[in-house]
């Protein structure tokens, strides 16, 4: 694996991305960490990671999770933020800058933002939902006594000689399917129904929010995150004091914790836990380009990314004693095993377990109003970090035309969002959430990673790239982070993704099966936006001049370096 072609002594950064308007810088070194950290820290870190650690081994998984991160999560992160803040500009144009034939990373990333956008603030708004129905005295999912309960309703918290059946459904449950969802007026993917018009208040109040949060751009967004970035961590830390004084707590903990070693000799625990790492830091999403492009170019990257991925990481493993001291306490009180009990994962976990246990805990309404209080935030500052790299990239693309109208045009991208969810507040909208959570940013954002690394590591060339970090920095990265860039990080990945197409598990919701043409519509959502790399490659070598050859070291050239005197005499060979 070659560096790059022979050009010369690497570009100066002096003027990485010459600009006519002064780019935007953020006011406190506080406010990008936060925002990072907001980005990375989202629901997943709640729901997603205890699941799959308990599932995985329990404290055996933290071994290849571990792994999984130093060798390929944090890597990644890392290049990231130096890609953004060297180049100083968007996840479309920086490729002009690395290798232009790539340049449909880009458009895909920004696809992919937009397909996450539609489910997952809907996630946000019915967390909102919650909050406002938490205003009470007695928590609307704490009995079976309201309307939309049904025959199969059992609520065994303060009673005794209750019976838990296949078909009992807990108070929290219909609440969440009935009340919230309103699911039953629903026959599936081909009947989804009308829209929720309740639904449809609460996450245009959620959109109203992302708006003027990001309208001006840093300026705003880092001053909001000093609330959404730090609130969940105060209200982690009171529901963990409260978990461990419930009964039962500590066989939740044994549970989360207790190690299953056999389970390391399993390819499906390693991959679960790459994926895991990937998905939680967020590398591939152009978020981390976006947020370090407005860093000083001499802001320490590197100390940054070590930094936030680790208060990742731990945000995980904490979440994991949060959710399980209250499931070790339900437990108890259904007098069944934590497995019995633990079986909900996804956005089931926050909206039915975890309510659930609330009911019916001493001050139930406060920690109701400050679990969801924490949701919405969680999700608020990752939306954020999705739409900002949408609008960096295009902004950074389209600067002729868009220019001095960021408000416009962030009011425009929240309307195509706003609009793209519609079909996730319909009564059958949790299907929609389901299809879209599954393939709307599975294995594409892994792939677009992937490729990411490629061209960065062997066409751009990893020497290139360390001159690159050395300017900004005053030195080069050891060899740990470029046999890591060059080689084991697209490894990890390519070994993701493979398994991930390889093993297609059957879709499953609510005991509802995924009709076949639904996950054809899947595969046809994720390869909508991978698409663009492969049609871009075309479109730049049928629009290069010259001879194939000739065609094809252009195009693998970064642009500012075929502008410098010194390449005009230079031969036009690639070595790859």
């Amino acid at each position: 694996m070659a560096e790059q072609p022979c050009l010369g002594p690497p570009a100066s950064p002096a003027a990485p991305n010459p600009q006519t308007h002064p780019r935007d810088k953020w006011s406190k070194k506080m406010d990008f960490l936060l925002s990072v950290v907001g980005f990375a820290v989202d629901l997943g870190n709640v729901w997603r990671f205890p699941y799959i650690c308990y599932q995985n081994g329990g404290g055996a998984f933290l071994i290849p999770y571990t792994l999984m991160a130093v060798f390929g999560g944090v890597p990644l992160f890392y290049m990231e933020l130096a890609l953004g803040q060297f180049h100083r500009t968007g996840a479309i144009p920086i490729w002009k800058r690395i290798c232009p034939i790539f340049k449909g990373i880009g458009f895909a990333i920004c696809i992919i933002g937009l397909y996450v956008s539609f489910y997952y603030n809907t996630i946000i708004a019915w967390a909102l939902y919650y909050f406002y129905s938490s205003f009470s005295g007695t928590l609307p999912w704490a009995s079976c006594d309201n309307p939309w309960n049904t025959p199969d309703c059992t609520n065994y918290f303060g009673k005794s000689n209750v019976t838990w059946t296949n078909f009992s459904r807990s108070p929290a449950e219909e609440f969440y399917t009935r009340k919230v969802l309103e699911i039953q007026k629903s026959g599936g993917l081909y009947d989804i129904g009308g829209i929720r018009w309740q639904l449809l208040l609460c996450l245009f109040l959620i959109f109203t929010i992302v708006y003027f949060s990001l309208w001006k751009g840093v300026k705003t967004s880092g001053k909001v995150v000093w609330v959404t970035a730090t609130l969940p961590y105060v209200v982690l830390l009171i529901l963990l004091i409260r978990g461990a004084t419930l009964p039962g707590a500590w066989r939740g903990v044994v549970f989360y914790l207790r190690p299953d070693w056999g389970k390391l000799l399993s390819t499906e625990v390693w991959v679960d836990a790459a994926a895991q790492i990937f998905f939680s830091l967020g590398p591939g999403f152009g978020v981390l380009l976006a947020l370090a492009s407005y860093n000083h170019f001499h802001n320490n990257c590197y100390r940054d990314a070590l930094v936030t991925s680790a208060v990742n990481c731990l945000t995980s493993f904490l979440s994991g004693f949060v959710i399980f001291t209250v499931l070790g306490y339900m437990a108890e009180m259904r007098d069944v095993e934590v497995e019995d009990v633990a079986r909900d994962k996804g956005p089931s976990l926050l909206f039915i377990t975890y309510p659930e246990a609330i009911a019916n805990m001493v001050g139930s309404t406060f920690f109701a109003i400050i679990f969801f209080l924490m949701m919405i935030t969680l999700g608020l500052d990752s939306t954020f970090g999705g739409l900002e790299a949408v609008i960096t990239a295009v902004m950074d693309e389209y600067p002729q035309v868009l220019a001095g109208r960021r408000e416009l045009f962030v009011l425009g991208l929240i309307t195509i969002c706003f609009l793209g969810s519609l079909s996730t507040l319909t009564y059958g909208g949790a299907y929609v959430v389901k299809l879209l959570e599954e393939f709307g940013a599975g294995c594409s954002i892994l792939a677009v990673v992937l490729l990411e690394t490629i061209a960065v590591s062997w066409f751009y060339g990893i020497q290139r790239f360390s001159h690159d970090v050395k300017a900004m920095l005053g030195f080069t990265p050891g060899l740990f982070w470029k046999l890591c860039w060059v080689a084991i990080s697209p490894a990890l990945l390519a070994f993701i993704v493979i398994s991930s197409l390889l093993e297609q598990p059957p879709l499953t919701l609510f005991e509802y099966q995924y009709p076949e043409w639904s996950i054809s519509v899947g595969f046809l959502i994720g390869a909508s936006s991978f698409i663009c790399i492969p049609l871009y490659m075309v479109y730049k070598l049928v629009w290069t001049p010259g001879s194939l050859k000739q065609r094809l070291a252009v195009c693998i050239r970064p642009e500012k370096l075929l502008r410098a005197p010194q390449a005009e005499g230079l031969g036009m060979n690639p070595v790859l």
